[in-house]
Formats: C-alpha cells, structure tokens, sequence
C-alpha cells in the first residue's frame, strides 16, 4: 500500500516510531533500524507492508520503498512540504479510520508543489479541508465580535474572518478572498498576502 510519513520518532539505537497516512488510515509503526535500509524522513511518500504480531502491542513496518517526488532534491521545497505534511499528524493524530480525501488532498499537493508558489498550493489545499470538514466561515461577520465586517477584512486561525481592530492583524483583500473561499484559487491574493497566510496556516489545521 501507500501512504505519506506525518512524523517520525526515534527510540532506541536509531529505530524509529512512524506514523503513516494511507487512503483509509492511519498507521503508527515500527521501524528497525539496519544498514540495508533506505533513508525514510517526514513527508516522504512510500509504498510499504504492514507486519502485525500478538506478540508486539505495535505492528512493523517492512519492505519500503520511496515513491520520490522530482522536485525532492529542492531543499526549500522539501523544507515547506515538511511543514506542510506534519500539520496533518497534529489535526488527525487521535484518528485510525480515515477517509481517503485526506490523502488525496496530500498526493495531489505533492504534484502541485514545484509547478507554482508551494504556499499557494498548500493555502488553497487548506480551504478544500476546510469546506470538506465544514469549518469555512464565509460570512463577512467578525469572529471576535460579532459584527458584520464593513471595510477590511482580516483572518486568524482556521482562516476565521475578523475586524482588523479586533484581531490587530494584517489584512487580506475582500476580492481575492472571497475567490479564495469559493474557488480554492489564491489568484488574486498578492505574494505578501500568500505570507500572511501561509503563518496563519502553520499555527494548525
């Protein structure tokens, strides 16, 4: 099967601990560590076999094979997916059974990444999960207060609209927003606005 590393914890004498994401779930194994083993790090995409045993309470991971993307030898790239696909351990790390838009959202990132800004493929990947698990406030009505936004819009965490009063963040502009929230494109959001909201999508899904 396959699936994309989330996070890797070493334990003892290099082993690891690797939590993986396939189409319907999400899998935490071991890894023994051997000289015959190819180099595994997060956000890596595999083909891989599960080996389960009653006498472990953890399954093994075994016979790995790195699906490499082209553009993996890119430092800055692999650095932004790295930070990309770790916020998904933290959203789904109490989660076993999965749907499988998860890792298509993931796989179809990973073909996106080096053909434009990696932050404008990771923001618009973040308002499809949105929209999908029901959390995108469309609604020109500030977060914080309550009331409706009249003039400049600002965003927080999960991309929740406020008052630039209120939230004491920089703004984004109405138009690209709203095509933003409607079409998943960042085409009217200028590079600056791209920054803005690349950090406020590192703080969590």
């Amino acid at each position: 099967m396959q699936g994309f590393i989330l996070n890797l914890n070493k334990v003892k004498d290099e082993d690891l601990i690797v939590t993986i994401l396939s189409k319907n779930h999400i899998y935490t194994l071991y890894r023994f560590y051997g000289a015959r083993h190819g180099t595994i790090n997060l956000g890596f995409k595999l083909d891989f076999e599960v080996e389960s045993s009653y006498k472990v309470t953890i399954s093994r991971l075994k016979d790995v094979i790195h699906i490499g993307y082209k553009w993996i030898n890119n430092r800055h790239l692999l650095k932004l997916w790295q930070d990309f696909t770790h916020l998904f351990y933290k959203h789904l790390k109490d989660v076993e059974e999965i749907d499988e838009f998860y890792f298509n959202l993931i796989d179809e990132a990973s073909k996106q990444w080096d053909k434009q800004n990696p932050k404008r493929v990771a923001i618009e990947c973040y308002v499809k999960l949105l929209q999908y698990e029901g959390r995108l406030h469309t609604e020109n009505i500030c977060f914080l207060c309550g009331i409706e936004i009249k003039d400049e819009v600002s965003l927080i965490r999960a991309y929740l609209p406020t008052h630039k009063e209120c939230s004491h963040t920089l703004t984004i502009n109405k138009i690209g927003l709203k095509e933003l929230f409607q079409s998943q494109s960042t085409i009217f959001i200028n590079d600056k606005e791209v920054d803005r909201l690349w950090y406020i999508l590192l703080e969590g899904l």
